[in-house]
């Protein structure tokens, strides 16, 4: 089988149901930029992950442009990497439904996703099969490991048991990918409610949510009202001091630093929101006026994605056909 598994690829989609978070931003696409040259990667938005529950077209279609421009904007593309949109490499919902076609619907019906959110009245078929597109998505880029955490876990066994089972089914096709533990990152709690994770799903006005493209305005002002607690004690300890800890923890993610050496230096709660806000405004504010200007010609946004397109449908056609030939597919 030739493969590009002497290559080591970086794979990642972000699904686009909501504005990007400082959690995004710190978790994923800086950590992406700073691998780049180190090793090729693949990185697209995840737009048709996004139509398994209701959405509105317009908003979807603003949403997606927005996060491909903030991946851009980040320091992501060029030459250095491929950034595009799922749905522009057709190839993705290709290999889906031959995956459709190998796996089991006892499976598919134990997969977190459609146990928390399906099986009532409006279901959607896609949010089903929807494990199968994810495993498309690996497969076609011969991924050798998929870091990944918490429920996305099961989505990479099953890619596994995919592979394997069309493997012995139709011949050597896929790379089978290992699953392996995600990278330490940096994990933003909402302001609000420090107990969970900062959501970009969450409403466009949540007052805890750190948008990407929030104005310094803004920033300041969802910082300055983030819970603390009534001691005024400036320690970090997550299990009783979870919003102090939290901002300790942005402001050291963003200096490279650590949350409980920085403590000291703060005395009292405003200093510390005061450099938080300063050290968030002063990382956000290049990417979001780079986002604003790609969007504001969005011609060049297009041709930018399209671009993307075509690598990453060049990367994925040999694998697709390499399927369909082994299925028997003329």
């Amino acid at each position: 089988m030739n493969t590009a598994a002497t290559r080591e690829r970086d794979l990642s989609g972000i699904t686009p149901s909501g504005h990007l978070t400082l959690g995004n931003h710190l978790g994923a696409l800086r950590r992406f930029v700073q691998r780049q040259g180190r090793r090729e990667g693949f990185y697209f938005i995840a737009d048709l992950h996004a139509l398994t529950m209701p959405h509105d077209p317009v908003r979807h279609r603003l949403l997606t442009l927005s996060t491909g421009a903030l991946f851009l904007a980040a320091g992501l593309g060029a030459d250095r990497s491929v950034v595009f949109v799922q749905s522009h490499v057709p190839a993705h919902v290709e290999m889906a439904y031959l995956l459709e076609c190998t796996a089991h619907v006892g499976e598919l019906s134990r997969m977190i996703q459609f146990k928390e959110k399906g099986g009532r009245p409006g279901t959607r078929a896609s949010l089903f099969t929807y494990p199968c597109l994810m495993a498309a998505d690996i497969l076609l880029y011969e991924a050798r490991s998929v870091p990944v955490g918490g429920d996305q876990s099961q989505h990479v066994e099953l890619t596994r048991d995919l592979a394997e089972r069309f493997n012995v089914t139709y011949g050597e096709t896929f790379v089978v990918p290992e699953l392996v533990p995600a990278a330490l990152a940096a994990r933003v709690a909402d302001l609000q409610h420090p107990a969970r994770k900062m959501s970009k799903s969450a409403p466009d006005d949540a007052a805890g949510v750190l948008r990407m493209l929030d104005s310094p305005d803004v920033i300041a002002s969802k910082i300055r009202r983030a819970v603390t607690d009534s001691d005024g004690e400036v320690r970090y300890d997550p299990e009783t001091k979870p919003g102090v800890s939290n901002l300790l923890e942005i402001r050291a993610a963003l200096v490279g630093s650590d949350p409980a050496g920085l403590a000291p230096r703060f005395r009292g709660y405003g200093p510390l929101k005061a450099s938080v806000t300063d050290a968030v405004i002063a990382e956000l504010g290049p990417i979001r006026r780079r986002h604003d200007e790609l969007m504001a010609d969005p011609a060049e946004l297009v041709r930018l994605l399209d671009a993307g397109a075509e690598r990453a449908h060049s990367a994925a056609a040999t694998v697709l056909t390499r399927a369909r030939k082994a299925m028997g597919v003329a």
